[in-house]
């Protein structure tokens, strides 16, 4: 990790933190990382501890982490608002250090050294001395998964240096786009414009204000965003790019993104915490089709579900059972449609709908529902069915009051008119409050 430490002193003037309006140049993130190197060896920190790191992106969270990856500590990021309860974490995983930040960015160290999990993985893996991160899946399909990475495999990925860029890192710090985004960014000798809070007014503020432009989001974000035209009250003109990925694009949103922003380059990426974040290119600003893959990635597509080899992949689950072949190929669960080179991502196996043998994808239903009147934001799920296995419902966030009669009669016109008939929800249901979470990813 040392090289990146040297590539920062290359720039010690340069902007690369603005943190709650306050500036932290490269030059002042090298003394900090060397001061907090130099108090966790002086506590005791020592290579292959495991230290819990509680805070959100600012300056002294990232430079308390490359810190510990100097000592060659394991690191588990956490958020206050994290999707994952801590208590969940601190089971699986286990820590010697436990690390907690203030909003002013003072790190407060327990003298309480922790329990062991006694997990195997990570005891194997403490005997190759290298840092490591653990990360954890969100659980919405079961139990979190403690997901263990050697950190100098992630990082290696940006030794290539990048051109600099103003960027906004929008996924959380314990996700592994969130750690992506923040190694992008420094890596390049960028600018990181840190947003404590991420409702669709203090991005955009935050945007006009610092002149960011490079925006990586979610679909949900992206259709609060174009729902709210809170756009329009901000100067986002210094906006270049906008990424998006997570969970899938409904064409209905993308085709408003691009009417909204036709100067902004909009680019689906592609990644999993189990592999990485593959080098991805749109066949067009409009087009949910992509291609991905890059240096250290192969894919393939086997029954229509998407394989991929990386060499950037996971040490492997500290409470599960790998999902990589004995030939190091990951089945990522995901079903594709292939055209050439480019895929089009349909949805995980898990989130399909089947009703009676027919499947049906959510992001299919939500882009024509996302078309209608008055939806600022719609969640589409399967419910059992006694006779047909499964239903599709739809939970709606609407803009301003209307009846559920009205919303269903809409909805079901519109579906008829696009969608095969067994897609049409059969229940709909008003909700008031946001279908996404603290990651801006849907919820059911």
């Amino acid at each position: 990790m040392q090289w990146l430490i040297e590539r920062f002193k290359e720039a010690p003037d340069k902007t690369a933190f603005i943190h709650e309006g306050r500036h932290v140049s490269y030059g002042q993130v090298v003394e900090k990382v060397n001061n907090f190197e130099k108090n966790f060896l002086e506590l005791g920190v020592e290579q292959g501890h495991t230290v819990v790191l509680v805070g959100d992106y600012s300056p002294e969270v990232f430079c308390a982490i490359l810190a510990l990856a100097l000592c060659g500590g394991i690191v588990i990021p956490l958020t206050t608002n994290s999707v994952i309860e801590e208590s969940t974490v601190l089971e699986i995983s286990g820590y010697d250090w436990y690390v907690k930040f203030d909003h002013n960015g003072e790190a407060f160290i327990s003298d309480n050294r922790g329990v062991k999990s006694g997990n195997q993985l990570l005891e194997e893996f403490i005997q190759k001395k290298s840092p490591g991160l653990v990360l954890f899946s969100s659980g919405s399909t079961g139990k979190p998964k403690g997901i263990l990475h050697d950190f100098v495999r992630i990082a290696e990925k940006f030794r290539a240096k990048r051109p600099p860029v103003i960027a906004i890192p929008f996924l959380m710090i314990d996700h592994f786009g969130g750690i992506n985004t923040i190694l992008a960014i420094t890596s390049g000798l960028g600018t990181v414009v840190t947003v404590s809070d991420r409702s669709v007014a203090k991005i955009c503020e935050a945007i006009s204000k610092y002149k960011v432009e490079l925006l990586p989001a979610t679909p949900s974000f992206l259709n609060l965003l174009i729902a709210s035209k809170m756009y329009e009250n901000f100067d986002l003109s210094s906006l270049k790019r906008i990424t998006y990925g997570t969970e899938v694009m409904p064409q209905s949103t993308l085709d408003r993104m691009h009417q909204t922003f036709p100067q902004v380059k909009l680019l689906q990426t592609y990644g999993l915490s189990e592999v990485g974040v593959l080098h991805s290119q749109s066949r067009g600003d409009g087009s949910t089709w992509v291609r991905v893959g890059g240096d250290g990635f192969q894919t393939r597509v086997v029954d229509g579900i998407l394989w991929i080899k990386s060499s950037y992949a996971m040490i492997g689950y500290l409470n599960a059972p790998s999902d990589f072949d004995e030939d190091g190929w990951f089945n990522t669960h995901d079903q594709v449609e292939v055209d050439g080179d480019y895929f089009r991502i349909l949805g995980r196996e898990t989130d399909l709908i089947n009703i009676g043998g027919q499947k049906v994808y959510p992001a299919e239903i939500e882009s024509v529902i996302l078309e209608l009147d008055n939806i600022e934001d719609v969640a589409i799920f399967g419910e059992k069915h006694a006779l047909l296995g499964q239903i599709v419902v739809a939970k709606v966030l609407l803009k301003s009051t209307e009846s559920v009669e009205s919303v269903k009669k809409r909805i079901r016109a519109a579906c008829i008119a696009k969608l095969n008939s067994f897609k049409v929800p059969s229940k709909v249901i008003l909700v008031d409050s946001q279908l996404h979470n603290v990651r801006q990813k849907k919820n059911s």
